[in-house]
């Protein structure tokens, strides 16, 4: 192909690029005000159940908690079979904390900060740092139980 095709096939590609980022941008955009949507009106439902006597945070926090309980009895019953598919999904949604907590830490990047984007640093740096370790420390469990089922050389006779 001469120089002038492969400026043209990369201009082509990159314009595709740019289309799929911004499509990409959009659904992120609809997705998110769906769940905020989806946040305010079950806060609204409880804040109408209990009389307005349930303070958010305090909702919230029972769900993180609720959460931590589930979590802790979903982990700690999976048979061993099943520990390093689990591990690997948990490594996939840790992938994902790790490139949100990489664009709190450079929110400093963004056009339009507000208030408190020090808290967005700092937050996305402690994510950052967590969500590292829960993966590098999946691998190595991931590692180690697979190691339990290869088969071991005696080195008699062999």
């Amino acid at each position: 192909m001469n120089p002038e095709a492969l400026a043209a096939e990369a201009d082509n590609v990159a314009n595709a690029a740019a289309a799929a980022a911004e499509a990409a941008r959009t659904a992120a955009d609809a997705a998110q005000s769906f769940a905020e949507a989806v946040a305010e009106s079950a806060g609204d439902v409880i804040a109408a159940a209990t009389g307005g006597l349930v303070d958010p945070f305090i909702f919230r926090l029972s769900i993180f908690v609720l959460a931590i309980f589930v979590g802790y009895f979903v982990v700690w019953s999976v048979t061993p079979a099943l520990h390093t598919p689990l591990m690997s999904v948990t490594n996939a949604i840790s992938s994902v904390i790790v490139v949100g907590a990489l664009l709190a830490v450079g929110v400093e990047a963004a056009a339009d900060l507000g208030n408190g984007s020090g808290w967005a640093r700092g937050f996305g740096l402690a994510a950052l740092v967590l969500a590292s370790i829960n993966i590098f420390g999946g691998f190595l469990v991931t590692q180690r139980m697979l190691a339990m089922y290869r088969r071991k050389d005696k080195g008699e006779g062999r």
